[in-house]
């Protein structure tokens, strides 16, 4: 066979076989890339039958790997982040530490070196974005306050393996590996102080030239009208300043597509950039999960099944287990721990960049990269039955009230009105569930007519900072009849319930009226088809936001059409 077919070849085979794989997996609601992974390993070498040509799958995964840094950072939301920061940054932080620690221990029982220990450690502390988004789609929790938490915590777990990506070539010498660049005589801490300037010069020029420019060649582009001029210029960027930042700065190419996909989703056009460019993005994410799967040997599940237990049990328990101690910590509620613990109960795509980097670097084996691979399959594979698990753990939990008593938020402060509030005073009053853009507004309108409120949200960050503005505001689940009750309902003259799922409006309003029968009730519809039903349920006044607009609008023209005829005549 002529050897300039190997790449038609590579991708013919990669894609068919992860189109089969992908839909047994889909069909068995595993997430896909577990039959990407597997189509890998049917053509890896390490197996019978038809071989990929591993070399040219190597480089088609650095482009995958660009891609895939390019997506995280167009989905970085800096302002999601702040929104549960108190929580996902020292939380994400320790829950890394944890887990690095455990990988330390073992290996280090195992006789390995240090360094090794310390990047296998690394390679088991941090979840998958792409399981954990899809895991969370899947269930309608992305919007949710535990959703947001989980997400904001995998942010914090990206930056940090991104910092590990950076200084790892650095230290690498200085860990027992090898150096990739002709420095090896030079000073360790010169060559980590040389490659922390590059970094914080290549992140100055982003955020100074790039940050403005490439919006600016967007604009210019999108007045063309060309659809795939616009999309060749998205490509064209994530790729020249991937491999600018290693050229130019000597810094990681995956690096600079995560940048790149930062200031991308700073333009204007960000929404239309992630929208053309993901076909793309997914079709290279699959070449970079192949080609992972290729490098895989099968065999380490026969020679080393203990150590793949011991793996598994660092990603599935003693991570879980250290993220769920820190919510409760936080004093988040149960469900909140239980979620978060589920999404991070795997590893994914920063795992195999950070195991490829290192037997490159010759820090690990391939040995060690076999066992990294094992854990990511199996955990992946498990993940969405961890999910399934957290309602019935749930209830069991509750079931016993000893247990439930200590994990729960007792004598939580957050969870009650502070001191400063005359609650004797507190009659009147409005109660709003939910401090979205809408309640926020609603609540600064009613208070500069001085009219009581008093806020409920499940975000405890977004408590904390109202009770500092001085505004009456309680943290926990609206569907608990303890929120409702501390936010004093039997007083209120008025309850405003924003856009949520229609059988929580049930159950806040059914709480509402056993505690205040003669209270009044605004409930936001998420539907005109939901709008419908509540306003036949007679639950209260019921507002659609679309359906509000047209008719102020429609008012707006009547009014101006009216103003026009008065005028000519």
């Amino acid at each position: 066979m002529p050897h300039d077919v190997d790449l038609i070849i590579l991708l013919a085979v990669g894609f068919g076989l992860a189109l089969i794989f992908g839909y047994i997996a889909a069909r068995l609601r595993l997430p896909p890339l577990i039959g990407y992974l597997f189509a890998g390993i049917i053509i890896s070498p390490n197996t019978p039958g038809v071989v990929g040509d591993i070399h040219l799958a190597n480089q088609l995964a650095e482009l995958g790997v660009m891609f895939l840094m390019f997506g995280v950072g167009m989905h970085f939301s800096l302002k999601d982040l702040m929104l549960v920061r108190r929580i996902a940054l020292p939380g994400a932080i320790l829950q890394i530490a944890v887990a690095t620690l455990l990988g330390i221990g073992v290996t280090m029982l195992w006789g390995w070196s240090f360094g090794s220990a310390l990047v296998f450690g690394l390679s088991l502390s941090c979840a998958s974005t792409v399981v954990l988004l899809k895991a969370l789609g899947d269930r309608g929790l992305l919007d949710s306050v535990n959703g947001k938490i989980a997400v904001g915590w995998l942010l914090v777990e990206d930056l940090v393996m991104v910092l590990a990506l950076v200084l790892l070539p650095a230290t690498a010498v200085l860990l027992g590996g090898v150096s990739l660049n002709d420095d090896s005589g030079q000073n360790i801490w010169l060559t980590i102080g040389i490659t922390l300037l590059k970094v914080a010069g290549f992140i100055a020029f982003m955020l100074i030239v790039g940050k403005r420019l490439v919006p600016l060649i967007m604009q210019f582009v999108a007045r063309l009208g060309s659809r795939e001029l616009f999309t060749l210029t998205v490509v064209a960027a994530a790729v020249s300043i991937a491999y600018g930042s290693y050229a130019i700065f000597g810094v990681s190419m995956a690096l600079g597509a995560f940048f790149a996909g930062m200031v991308v989703k700073e333009s204007d056009f960000s929404h239309r950039a992630e929208e053309e460019t993901q076909p793309l993005r997914e079709i290279f994410a699959i070449l970079f999960f192949v080609s992972v799967g290729m490098l895989f040997d099968p065999r380490i599940i026969i020679e080393e099944p203990l150590h793949i237990l011991a793996v598994v049990a660092i990603i599935m328990i003693g991570k879980t287990l250290a993220a769920m101690a820190l919510v409760l910590f936080f004093r988040y509620p149960l469900n909140t721990a239980l979620t978060v613990g589920a999404s991070l109960a795997q590893i994914g795509e920063f795992s195999f960049i950070l195991a490829t980097l290192g037997v490159a670097l010759k820090l690990l084996t391939l040995e060690a990269q076999n066992l990294i691979l094992a854990g990511a399959l199996i955990s992946i594979s498990l993940n969405s039955f961890i999910f399934t698990a957290v309602e019935p753990i749930q209830r069991w939990i509750r079931e016993r009230s000893h247990l439930a008593r200590l994990l729960e938020r007792s004598g939580d402060p957050l969870a009650m009105l502070p001191d400063e509030v005359d609650q004797s005073n507190l009659r009147d009053q409005v109660v709003i569930v939910g401090y979205t853009p809408t309640g926020r507004h609603i609540a600064d309108q009613l208070q500069a007519q001085n009219i009581k409120v008093v806020i409920t949200d499940q975000n405890r960050e977004v408590v904390e900072n109202l009770r500092e503005k001085g505004i009456a505001a309680v943290s926990g689940k609206p569907t608990d009849p303890n929120v409702l009750i501390q936010a004093h309902i039997m007083h209120a003259r008025l309850l405003v319930l924003r856009t949520m799922d229609i059988l929580d409006i049930h159950q806040i309003v059914n709480i509402a009226k056993q505690l205040n029968p003669q209270l009044q009730i605004i409930v936001g519809a998420e539907s005109v088809e939901e709008a419908k039903v509540l306003r036949e349920e007679n639950i209260g006044q019921v507002y659609f936001a679309q359906e509000e607009m047209a008719k102020n609008i429609t008012g707006d023209i009547l009014t101006h059409i009216e103003r026009v005829h008065q005028s000519s005549h």
